[in-house]
C-alpha cells in the first residue's frame, strides 16, 4: 500500500492535501483496495457546507456502497467531474486523478488528522 507522507489522513480512510485554506480530499489506497472496482461516485454539490465527520459523498463498487466523510469542515468549492464518466480513477490513481472534492477549510480542523505513519499503522492493523 502507498501512504504519501505529504498528506494527512482521517481514520475513516480519506486523505487531505492542504494548499492554503483549500483541502483536496480523496480516499486512500487502502480504502480503494478494500472497496474493489469502483463503478459509481455520488459527489457533494459545490457550495455545500460540510461539517468534519459528516457523510458527504458515496462511492459504489462491485462489492458495496461506502459513505465518504468530510475530514474537515468548510464549503465544497470543487468536485472532480471526471469521476462521472471514469469512476475507476479512484482505483487507478487514488492520490492523483482520483481525488473527490475540494473544501475551503473553515478553521484549523486539519489538526485532528493523522500523519502518513499514523494512518499506515491504523490501516494495516485492521
Amino acid at each position: 500500500m502507498n501512504y504519501p507522507a505529504d498528506l494527512k489522513y482521517a481514520k475513516s480512510h480519506e486523505w487531505v492535501r492542504l494548499e492554503g485554506d483549500v483541502a483536496t480530499v480523496g480516499i486512500s489506497d487502502f480504502a480503494q483496495d478494500a472497496l474493489g472496482d469502483v463503478v459509481f461516485v455520488d459527489l457533494p454539490a459545490v457550495g455545500k457546507i460540510v461539517e468534519a465527520g459528516a457523510a458527504v459523498a458515496v462511492v459504489e463498487s462491485v462489492k458495496t456502497a461506502s459513505d465518504i466523510y468530510a475530514p474537515v469542515a468548510g464549503e465544497v468549492v470543487e468536485t472532480n467531474s471526471a469521476l462521472g464518466n471514469t469512476p475507476e480513477l479512484l482505483n487507478e490513481s487514488p492520490y492523483g486523478e482520483g481525488w473527490l472534492f475540494k473544501i475551503k477549510v473553515r478553521s484549523a480542523d486539519a489538526d485532528g488528522l493523522l500523519s502518513a505513519a499514523e494512518y499506515q499503522a491504523l490501516a494495516e492493523g485492521q
